[in-house]
């Protein structure tokens, strides 16, 4: 099964080379957002067999949707491609009420897998938008996240796409304004739009809590701490995943000489490594643990013999999965026991 990215096994060192090293960051991978979402997906097969449909990509990782898709999942852009009446789940990353009001008109069955600190934003959104408060969330403009977000209000809503798109913000009045933002983004770009903010609004409200999830920030952190002592940082994660490609920029802005995003471990250059003692390894948010896995035994076989953990945080966090799959799950255990 596609589980958590993280793994219980401490690396160690797997040679007698201690001059070229990897440092691995703690933690990576899967966060339990994405977690609980890929879990959904599986256990919908196996509670009401294949097909299921997923609108979107249930996490933004090709390797997690090519392995579902062999399970059974379909995954399609919206939700007139699902027959009448079958089921359909949402992913992780939220939609707008207008898609649950086109399912229900379809006769759809609904999974909702939205992760729930993407659904605490959507929350925020509804209830600041009530106040008629103008909203502007800080993320990137077509993403799944924000459109899903945006959707809960769009005559309050402003996307905001990073500092340089602050000038182009038209509020109706500046004395009641508040700021959201992507769960995924760049803990250090948001403080620079929002800082950017304020001077264009000074009476700017803050959000009830940091909107930037635990995972993201946590992951950001392992990299930073890293990002010094590395000549080369290699993060394992799909284009499309937003908390991914911020790695990338995180590492090269905190001193790695270069940095690159893979997929796996076949897309890795080798002339990335000339002259590299040092490289720094983490993963997306989405990411399972065995695509780190393989790249570590790729950097094993070319010479990178020490491992050495640089934790930023322990997780333990876990969410319950989705209320109407759970009842669904339970139904069936009574059903059998009876």
């Amino acid at each position: 099964m596609l589980r958590r990215g993280q793994c219980n096994s401490q690396p160690t060192t797997r040679g007698t080379n201690m001059t070229k090293r990897i440092l691995l960051a703690s933690p990576r991978g899967y966060c339990a957002g994405v977690d609980r979402a890929v879990v959904a997906v599986e256990k919908a097969l196996e509670r009401y067999g294949a097909p299921v449909y997923v609108r979107k990509q249930i996490v933004h990782n090709k390797h997690v949707v090519e392995v579902l898709e062999r399970r059974g999942a379909i995954f399609v852009d919206d939700t007139d491609e699902v027959p009448q009446g079958a089921l359909v789940i949402f992913s992780a990353h939220g939609v707008a009420p207008s898609v649950h009001e086109a399912a229900k008109r379809r006769e759809l069955r609904t999974i909702d897998a939205t992760c729930p600190l993407v659904t605490k934003v959507h929350k925020e959104a509804i209830r600041f938008a009530a106040d008629d408060y103008d909203i502007l969330l800080i993320g990137h403009v077509g993403h799944e996240e924000v459109e899903g977000t945006a959707g809960e209000a769009p005559q309050n809503i402003h996307v905001v796409d990073g500092p340089g798109d602050v000038e182009r913000v038209v509020v109706r009045d500046p004395n009641k304004v508040v700021w959201l933002s992507q769960t995924t983004l760049s803990v250090d770009e948001t403080a620079a739009t929002v800082e950017r903010l304020r001077e264009r609004f000074p009476r700017l409200q803050d959000p009830p809590s940091d909107d930037i999830c635990y995972a993201t920030q946590n992951r950001q952190n392992a990299v930073k701490k890293m990002a010094r002592q590395s000549e080369l940082v290699i993060v394992v994660g799909s284009s499309n995943s937003s908390n991914s490609v911020r790695l990338v920029e995180v590492a090269l802005e905190y001193g790695a000489r270069s940095a690159h995003r893979v997929d796996n471990a076949s897309e890795i250059d080798d002339a990335w490594l000339d002259a590299v003692e040092t490289v720094g390894l983490t993963s997306g948010a989405s990411v399972p643990e065995v695509l780190v896995q393989d790249v570590i035994a790729y950097l094993v076989d070319h010479g990178f013999e020490h491992i050495e953990d640089v934790v930023a945080a322990e997780e333990d966090l876990l969410f319950s999965l989705p209320k109407e799959l759970r009842r669904d799950l339970e139904e069936n255990t009574s059903g059998r026991k009876a």
